[in-house]
């Protein structure tokens, strides 16, 4: 059983890179279960490179991220084992860090090439758009060149015309100090939503492709992996799986995963697990293997034992990184670790992120609350509102991604709770009979189920619909639902305490049980629950209580139906299946701005506070 290490001392306090960021809290820790090969992996990241400035738990950059890790390759060159790390997609869109700039991510790119990484591939929110995949293609693959994987992602060459392999579909390498030999993958699930300028090529089909089945039959191998932004339980990586299983049936295999912002880990047989850790750069995740085949010709690392996996998931906070690589305050951070702490702060000036729209009079939680209903009052302003047009507006939830904390509302707060640039249309004039429908349509207590033929046209971009992390709430004013975000529940303030000897008392936190047990966080933390929201969720405008169905003198004729542009194909052929076919040439732009800047307004107009001070 892995030791809990309860550490005795009083934390001195100490901050990350980033000037703003606060002190981690000392907590409880497990210790890293190294091995014989050790990985480190990050997914999902989303523009958070900076770390959570306004959470202790997650407060470490991406600067100190590079110090962690060249002090864990230090270590496995000591102890002559290996380590390798991996990232595993959508390094964009969710953080004014990438979103801030036109286009998206000219900072990062930077940014992200400090950090040694041994595979990398792309994840879907790099292909939504044309700028997007070309900066992958003009900056991320030529900084990691033959890291960069891509076995089933193509890309137009404006070089030379064609469509070409974004990156090399699969490599081969032998690691540093035991002659382990690693036959990767890199591969994306099966996305639809892309540009297209690129090309994803389903998992069922790219496996039935000459070079995969040639590659997966190499026979000088000791370890399979196959790195991908892939949730881990998946047809995709269950098909991956039962194709190499089908030829190589004895050879040690290992997925990472990503796409579903979860910590997870999976047991597939004795030779296979998985691991995804995560998002937003709350985690590092660390896996070893031993029991694996070596070929040093300095000594003897063949197999001895059986095989053994073993996983971490670690709160990427100063707290962690110093304990798991056996540092202080003084010795953890690296040149390069600090120079791109610098690249970091340098970027969020530029772009002035710290900018302040309002100041949050408390804490807005996405998902740690029941799910009643949603939307913002600044929809009112639409010029068709202002004629007195009642509307049912619609948005999906994936369309926010986080809380909003208490204190500053600032420029990056509006990147990180909806990075999305789609703007509101609408079609006017719907029956209300038909259009009353459309919300339980969509949802149909699961993802847009209609018929055969709605669910097969929708379901390549179902991800973005649903929320990786669920919705917001919204409260109601006078009249109308608004999207004012209604105050779920008050977190316990983090804070420092003595441990001596007395059991400290668990800051709240991920408490992750996966096919390995209950033990994979390296923090102990109190649990958080999460609750799951529907697909869509809609809010009325001039209609005071009329959106009950049970209506009969007040329901109006007619209402326009407002939504977020993503939602458009959804809305169009649900009206369709209520035998309300509109076209595309009866669309218009309901009002300017994306939901980012309607938020954003709403927050100018009724949090606006004068001066410094902001609780």
């Amino acid at each position: 059983m892995l030791s809990v290490l309860l550490l005795s001392h009083l934390f001195t306090a100490a901050f990350a890179a980033q000037p703003s960021a606060p002190a981690p809290v000392e907590a409880p820790l497990r210790e890293l279960p190294w091995g014989q090969l050790n990985f480190l992996q990050t997914t999902d990241v989303h523009g958070w490179f900076a770390g959570h400035l306004q959470e202790p738990s997650y407060s470490a950059d991406w600067g100190d991220y590079i110090s962690f890790a060249k002090h864990l390759r230090d270590r496995a060159d000591a102890d002559g084992k290996d380590l390798l790390l991996i990232d595993t997609g959508d390094r964009i869109e969710g953080n004014g860090l990438t979103d801030a700039s036109d286009p998206k991510a000219i900072y990062t790119y930077d940014i992200v090439k400090e950090q040694d990484i041994d595979f990398i591939c792309s994840g879907n929110h790099e292909l939504y758009k044309t700028s997007s995949s070309e900066g992958e293609l003009n900056f991320t693959v030529p900084n990691f060149k033959d890291k960069y994987l891509a076995s089933n992602l193509d890309i137009f060459n404006p070089k030379t015309g064609n469509f070409e392999p974004l990156a090399r579909r699969y490599k081969k390498l032998t690691t540093k100090n035991q002659g382990i030999r690693v036959l990767v993958f890199g591969f994306l699930y099966d996305f639809t939503g892309n540009s297209n300028n690129t090309i994803v090529h389903t998992v069922e089909d790219t496996i039935k492709q000459d070079w995969f089945q040639y590659a997966i039959r190499d026979e000088e191998v000791d370890l399979i992996l196959v790195a991908g932004h892939v949730a881990i339980r998946s047809k995709e990586y269950d098909a991956i799986y039962k194709a190499i299983r089908s030829v190589q049936y004895d050879t040690p295999l290992q997925f990472f995963g990503g796409h579903t912002h979860i910590r997870d880990f999976k047991r597939y047989d004795d030779k296979t697990t998985a691991l995804e850790s995560g998002r937003y750069m709350e985690t590092i995740g660390f896996l070893s293997i031993s029991g694996l085949n070596g070929h040093s010709k300095s000594e003897d690392v063949s197999a001895s034992k059986g095989l053994t996996f073993s996983r971490r998931y670690i709160d990427n906070n100063l707290f962690s990184l110093r304990h798991h690589s056996g540092t202080d305050q003084d010795t953890f951070t690296t040149s390069a670790g600090s120079k791109t702490s610098a690249l970091i702060h340098e970027a969020r000036k530029n772009l002035t992120l710290d900018t302040r729209y309002g100041c949050a009079p408390q804490d807005y939680w996405v998902n740690r609350a029941p799910y009643p209903s949603v939307l913002p009052g600044q929809f009112k302003q639409s010029h068709r509102a202002a004629k007195g047009h009642p509307a049912l507006v619609i948005t999906n939830t994936g369309a926010m991604r986080f809380d909003v904390f208490k204190g500053p509302f600032t420029r990056d707060t509006t990147f990180l709770i909806s990075p999305f640039t789609s703007q509101f249309s609408y079609l006017r004039d719907v029956p209300y009979k038909k259009a009353k429908k459309l919300l339980q349509l969509l949802n149909n207590e699961g993802p847009i189920v209609v018929d055969k033929a709605l669910s097969a046209s929708v379901s390549g971009s179902l991800h973005r619909l649903m929320p990786e992390l669920p919705e917001i709430e919204s409260g109601d004013d006078d009249n109308d639902k608004t999207i004012v975000v209604t105050p779920l529940r008050k977190h316990k303030p983090y804070g420092q305490v003595p441990l001596g000897d007395k059991k400290p008392e668990l800051i709240p936190g991920y408490t992750t049980k996966d096919d390995a047990g209950d033990d994979g966080d390296d923090t102990l933390h109190s649990e958080i629950k999460f609750y799951n929201v529907p697909p869509c969720i809609q809010a009325s405008i001039g209609l005071g209580d009329s959106d009950s169905e049970t209506l009969t003198d007040k329901e109006p004729q007619a209402v326009d139906v407002v939504y977020n542009e993503f939602l458009e194909s959804w809305i169009l052929l649900a009206l369709e299946y209520l035998d309300e076919k509109r076209s595309k040439d009866d669309i218009a732009l309901y009002m300017n701005g994306t939901l980012t800047d309607i938020i954003t307004g709403w927050v100018s107009d009724n949090w606006a506070h004068d001066g410094d001070d902001c609780p």
